[in-house]
């Protein structure tokens, strides 16, 4: 027990320090590295495709955005799906949605803290941390109290907006979500949280999956279980606001559980899940995009419809992996 005791307090220590450098390397590849590099990329990807779908600026974003929401949000999903947490996401994203409404009300107040995604990541994380506390104190997530954060953020959201400040066409983009719209500095933004997710991941996967699928071991072996479960808690407020401009709060919570909900017909193993749910999200990502291209329908539904229709399929077939 001691042996577990020290190594989980290592492993502790060691987060403590290297996360603050860890932000501060993304920070410089964010602003410094990341950019010419994007247009590198998509410069190159325009001289030999010479195609308006890869030439033009907003697709290229949307693409990048899409790419990276089809890694982080089926990563931090595939841990929520496994643990019945799947409403988990579309509770935060919900309140996110009341972040946002405040964070414009106050914007179109005082032009200088116009900053809507950072009130939403504050009304997400207390959010987060509050489903913690319930956690905790009733040992489980339970409906109630996860029902009470869904419809309290958006009623926050609505009471807001109805208040009578006119943003009515800003709001509808964080409501829907519009990946062919989405501004560098999210793009950035995603960059920023597809790095820190996959580290995060990386390091506590073992830890994760512990408290995943045997919680009462992870406690014997004396792995604080209260702090994995923030950290996953965390990132996934952070994955949600983050998509929240690119799908809209109503749908961004599909990207966390189906694609998931898919791989786990299709494999056998967390891991496999795990990997299939990012290749399945990759999937309904470009196929959304192109087809609401060519059918003009709105980007964010047609992405989700097709991680439902590859969900459709899973259940029709056999585990292939």
């Amino acid at each position: 027990m001691a042996v577990g005791t020290n190594t989980s307090r290592r492993q502790l220590s060691a987060l403590a320090v290297g996360i603050p450098l860890v932000l501060l390397a993304f920070a410089g590849f964010i602003i410094w590295v990341f950019p010419p590099l994007f247009d590198r990329f998509w410069g190159t990807a325009c001289s030999v495709t010479d195609t308006w779908l890869v030439c033009s600026g907003f697709l290229q974003r949307g693409f990048t955005a899409g790419i990276l929401i089809g890694i982080t949000a089926p990563i931090v999903g595939t841990y929520l799906v496994n643990r019945q947490m799947a409403l988990i996401g579309e509770a935060l994203a919900h309140t996110a949605f009341g972040g946002v409404a405040i964070g414009l009300f106050i914007g179109a107040a005082v032009p200088r803290f116009d900053y809507p995604l950072l009130f939403a990541l504050v009304a997400a994380a207390v959010a987060a941390l509050g489903m913690q506390y319930v956690a905790v104190k009733t040992d489980g997530y339970a409906d109630i109290p996860i029902a009470i954060m869904l419809t309290g953020g958006f009623a926050v959201g609505i009471a807001v907006i109805s208040y009578g400040v006119v943003f009515s066409a800003t709001v509808e983009s964080y409501l829907f979500g519009d990946i062919l719209f989405v501004p560098f500095e999210n793009v950035q933004l995603m960059v920023a949280l597809t790095m820190l997710v996959l580290v995060t991941v990386a390091l506590t996967h073992k830890q994760l999956l512990l408290i995943t699928f045997d919680r009462e071991a992870a406690r014997l072996a004396r792995i604080n279980v209260w702090f994995y479960d923030t950290l996953l808690i965390v990132l996934t407020a952070l994955v949600v606001v983050a998509a929240m401009q690119i799908l809209g709060a109503i749908l961004v919570a599909g990207m966390l559980v189906i694609p998931v909900a898919a791989a786990m017909q299709l494999t056998t193993g967390f891991n496999r899940g795990l990997i299939m749910s990012v290749l399945l999200g990759q999937v309904a990502v470009f196929g959304g995009i192109f087809l609401s291209y060519y059918w003009n329908v709105a980007t964010g539904a047609m992405i989700i419809i097709v991680a439902i229709v590859l969900y459709i399929w899973s259940v029709l077939g056999e585990p292939i992996w």
